[in-house]
């Protein structure tokens, strides 16, 4: 039986064209693009809220969709948790009745010992008996994630969750998703026009352009390639060092020790020894051909140019390989040429400490 959802979709709605062929794996599978990009699209045709003109869709190995058989499941006998934008719970029930709900209509889903790893996973302990009106943004998410759960999916489909959350409920509820990427053991996918949310959360992403899949493959490879980075936004482009914490000191910056070397960051609230991943944007990433002196950057990591992109404008984007990790670096032109950028030069790239936000930096897929 094939491990995974596989995805091969052709369909027309006006103007819009979709046409994807592509296989999610167990773990998380961003679908990432701008609106319109046609991520929606996607996820309706899985959930089979959606009949697409032409195409397969299976998870596992079972058939869901397939117009050239005439197959079509409908929604309710798929075995899909869906999380939407807003969690979309019963005011009138509490949080444990929120999270039974299915089990308790369909006769199945997840009982007992089950209950109780979700409930510590998503942090719900102490929220079981209040009603959704108390709760804040985050934790009704949460509790929206955990309903989907219980109801023994095998697959789980997020709709941009996070969406109508400000920063501070993103920071929150972040950590509960990074545990449940690692702990589920079913293929998740993910809609996202975040990268911060890619990088952190993704295994492998799907990139969307104007219905057509740009890439796709491992969130590494994905966010370090230059070919990706106009349908993922210039000015968010970045790509992804992964690392273990090495040493938190007293004046609140921590050690990591990555391939190329250490970086260090303001204090990650993460254990010694701790596997995590930091994303680094490429416009906070300078280049220089020799080791600079006395210089306000803390980090400064050797690095070999692998390839050079640039566009109509003035900027070039600039792929890096550090140790065994990739780097982009967003410079202009003109800087490209006086340092005479080619591949395979060796140089160093310097990134500042405090260009790193908190939410860059999460716990790396186990």
């Amino acid at each position: 039986m094939n491990d995974g959802v596989e995805i091969a979709l052709r369909h027309t709605h006006g103007d819009f064209r979709l046409a994807v062929d592509m296989t999610a794996p167990r773990g998380v599978t961003a679908l990432f693009g701008r609106s319109g990009a046609g991520k929606t699209t996607v996820v309706h045709a899985v959930a089979g809220l959606l009949r697409p003109d032409a195409g397969r869709i299976a998870v596992n190995g079972e058939v869901l969709t397939d117009t050239a058989r005439r197959v079509f499941v409908p929604p309710h006998r798929r075995r899909l948790g869906y999380v939407f934008q807003e969690g979309r719970l019963f005011p009138h029930l509490s949080v444990r009745g929120n999270l039974l709900y299915a089990r308790r209509v369909t006769g199945k889903g997840a009982a007992g010992g089950e209950f109780d790893r979700v409930v510590g996973m998503l942090g719900l302990g102490g929220l079981l008996a209040r009603r959704p009106a108390t709760l804040s943004g985050g934790e009704k998410q949460r509790v929206a994630i955990g309903r989907a759960l219980l109801s023994a999916p095998r697959l789980l489909l997020m709709d941009e969750p996070l969406a109508a959350l400000d920063d501070a409920r993103k920071a929150e509820i972040l950590p509960y998703l990074e545990r449940l990427r690692d702990a589920a053991d079913i293929p998740v996918i993910y809609v996202s026009h975040s990268v911060a949310e890619v990088a952190r959360l993704a295994t492998s992403v799907a990139v969307l352009s104007d219905g057509r899949l740009v890439r796709c493959g491992p969130v590494a490879d994905v966010l370090s390639d230059p070919s990706a980075v106009r349908a993922l936004g210039v000015r968010e482009a970045g790509a992804i060092l992964t690392g273990r914490v090495a040493e938190h000191h007293d004046d609140g910056l921590t050690s990591i020790t990555v391939s190329a070397g250490q970086v260090i960051l303001p204090r990650v609230d993460a254990p010694i020894g701790s596997a995590i991943r930091v994303r680094i944007a490429a416009q906070d990433v300078m280049l220089a051909r020799e080791v600079p002196n006395q210089i306000s950057a803390l980090n400064i990591l050797p690095v070999e140019v692998l390839a050079l992109r640039g566009g109509g404008g003035p900027g070039v984007v600039v792929q890096l390989g550090s140790g065994t990790d990739r780097l982009l670096a967003r410079i202009t032109r003109r800087s490209a040429d006086a340092l005479a950028l080619a591949p395979g030069m060796h140089c160093h790239a310097l990134i500042k400490s405090m260009s790193v936000a908190r939410w860059d930096v999460g716990q790396q897929a186990r």
